[in-house]
């Protein structure tokens, strides 16, 4: 039965945890970006109106929808690295959930439903980040861009959520 606890629980995962592992997700192509020489790098979280810049993330006025990460230059730039660009947000989603399931199971972090949510979120993101398949405006998933990519079939390096604007 869906009672007052659980609108709170709602509020927590839609606007705290959802956003926390969205960044975790755009931090992991990011991360790769800058292995690999990248400069032009903007992170958003997000969508709609900005709302304010710190540095280089930019924050939304609907923060909890989505978020996307942008880069302009690559020092190394072959299907590898493009790759692991492409699959760095899974790879820190995954990294974050194995990392929290650890601690949980160690007892030093409490067991409570904020980590079963973070858990939960980290796995949907993970899922729908690989799933070969193409967003409403038509950008591949990093799963498929990362395939596209190793079939010589991929035009241009970016997906629905990290964008490569070359010069």
């Amino acid at each position: 039965m869906f009672g007052m606890y659980d609108v709170w629980k709602f509020l927590l995962a839609f606007f705290i945890i959802l956003p926390v592992v969205t960044f975790i997700h755009l931090i992991g192509h990011i991360f790769f970006v800058k292995l690999f020489g990248g400069k032009g790098v903007r992170i958003i979280i997000g969508c709609g109106a900005k709302l304010y810049v710190l540095r280089k993330i930019e924050i939304r006025k609907f923060y909890f929808g989505s978020g996307g990460c942008e880069f302009s230059y690559l020092k190394f730039e072959n299907r590898l690295t493009h790759s692991l660009i492409f699959l760095g947000g899974s790879l820190f989603n995954l990294l974050s959930l194995l990392l929290v399931n650890t601690l949980v199971k160690a007892k030093i972090l409490e067991a409570s439903m904020f980590w079963d949510q973070f858990i939960y979120f980290s796995f949907y993101f993970i899922f729908f980040s690989l799933f070969p398949m193409d967003d409403p405006s038509g950008l591949p998933s990093d799963g498929k861009a990362a395939y596209l990519l190793w079939k010589k079939k991929m035009k241009n390096k970016e997906t629905d959520d990290c964008q490569y604007n070359k010069d």
